[in-house]
């Protein structure tokens, strides 16, 4: 008689994504774009022939962009300060999160991106380390360090650099939120200058917000903004007492919540319109009680990862009308991967020496549009990540932004962007796919035939 054999568990998914990393030794890297047949093409791509481009960049250093991979290429430079959910792990842990993002660029926006992860946390080290390698690269892009630093980095940085410089924590995620809250705003059938906004949160996200949306012309006393404490308002002596260090908090304490409203989240979101939280994971830190104190139809942006600050179904059920979330498995992901790659593929094709608010305002419309076109609901307020034309008209509007504000160093016509950025996206794509493909053999000759997670993950426990 058999015995009947018991089935292997199911992998979860962070035995899945150890093993898969294991697998891969990482996610990215470095392949020639040039073809190499024969020793004689080694003397033009190395030398003697190399010397030529190098004697022209000398003479003339922007042909760096016509002659290296410079106008395609950015640094993701991290300190490990504050690395998604996981807080200050160091640079060592930050990289395979480093790598991710520079998997994201590519296939999102055909942007090449090179994991830079520092080793120190002292503010003028690490400017002082951007600006050495600067010359490398067409765009800086600060990922993952902990506030105020990392206002003092991007602030340096920008003013002394001919290269654009974002933080993808600040602005980029500023950007996606103008982007959902106009196209929210819009299905729920109220206006921006007439609306009142709790910000859940006052860290690197929701300052950036903060900031973006009094750009785009919302007053500051519309704004009641809270942190672990408390709401910030001008009697705050404990950030005040701070104000050299806490430069941008002290100012939001100063300048919103005239009436100085008291009590946390839960006065925060009474009679306000929108809650836009950028906090700590946790499905208790917006209390459903308070979402039911907000006024008729409105808009949570719940954004923590990998928990947000209160569940889409709690919020809905407290009255919410619309709500999202950071996370894919929920409808209305408001993540800054809709923005950054489209936009940096924008700037580099621009060759763009800034990225200014304005050009933050043009990606968020562009994404908004998209989205309008495409026909919005409560559930759908933006396209999903992956959706290329969605990148491609980023790009374009960021593109002519640069341009209108004498930031571009070369003339872009918006209908000729658009497909250029459409097309480097879509090889991009196609390199993906041709990558899979070569996995696919590989994996055939072992005697499998899928690299799905799912397959793969089955494989992994003896499937």
């Amino acid at each position: 008689m058999n015995t009947p054999t018991t089935p292997a568990p199911a992998l979860g998914h962070d035995e899945i994504a150890l093993a898969l990393h294991r697998r891969y030794r990482g996610k990215i890297e470095s392949v020639a774009k040039c073809p190499i047949t024969s020793r004689s093409d080694l003397a033009v791509w190395y030398t003697p022939g190399v010397a030529a481009p190098a004697r022209a960049i000398h003479a003339d250093p922007a042909l760096a962009y016509d002659l290296t991979a410079k106008g395609n290429t950015i640094a993701i430079v991290t300190d490990g300060s504050r690395v998604l959910g996981l807080g200050n792990v160091g640079p060592l842990a930050a990289l395979p999160v480093m790598e991710g993002k520079a998997v994201l660029f590519k296939h999102f926006g055909g942007v090449d991106a090179v994991p830079i992860c520092l080793d120190t946390q002292d503010t003028r080290e690490i400017i002082a380390i951007v600006r050495a390698i600067a010359p490398s690269f067409g765009g800086i892009n600060l990922e993952d360090i902990a506030p105020p630093r990392c206002f003092r980095v991007l602030d340096a940085l920008r003013s002394t650099l001919d290269i654009p410089v974002w933080h993808d924590d600040q602005q980029g995620t500023a950007a996606v939120v103008l982007a959902a809250l106009l196209n929210a705003l819009e299905v729920v059938g109220k206006r921006l200058d007439d609306i009142r906004i709790a910000l859940v949160g006052i860290g690197a996200a929701n300052m950036a917000v903060y900031r973006l949306l009094r750009s785009q012309g919302v007053h500051p006393r519309a704004f009641v903004a809270c942190d672990s404490r408390d709401t910030l308002h001008a009697g705050r002596s404990d950030i005040e007492a701070r104000r050299d260090d806490l430069v941008e908090k002290w100012s939001v304490c100063v300048e919103t919540n005239p009436e100085r409203i008291r009590g946390g989240v839960a006065a925060a979101l009474r009679d306000a319109d929108v809650c836009i939280a950028f906090s700590t994971p946790g499905p208790s830190v917006v209390p459903s009680e308070a979402v039911r104190t907000m006024r008729k139809d409105s808009i949570v942006f719940a954004c923590a990862n990998p928990v947000p600050e209160i569940w889409p179904s709690d919020a809905l059920a407290a009255s919410a009308r619309i709500v999202a979330t950071g996370r894919s498995d929920f409808p209305n992901q408001v993540n800054n991967a809709s923005i950054f790659p489209g936009l940096f593929r924008g700037v580099l094709d621009a060759r763009a020496t800034r990225i200014t608010d304005g050009m933050a305002r043009a990606a968020a419309h562009a994404l908004a549009r998209h989205a309008k076109d495409a026909g919005l609901t409560d559930q759908t307020i933006l396209p999903p990540i992956d959706d290329t034309i969605a990148a491609a008209k980023v790009a374009a509007a960021v593109g002519c932004a640069a341009e209108s504000e004498g930031l571009a160093r070369t003339a872009v016509d918006h209908d000729a962007a658009l497909q250029g950025a459409l097309r480097k996206i879509q090889d991009a794509r196609r390199a993906d796919s041709a990558v899979a493909a070569i996995e696919a053999d590989a994996t055939c000759s072992r005697d499998a035939t899928d690299t799905s997670i799912s397959s793969v993950s089955g494989r992994l426990v003896g499937g």
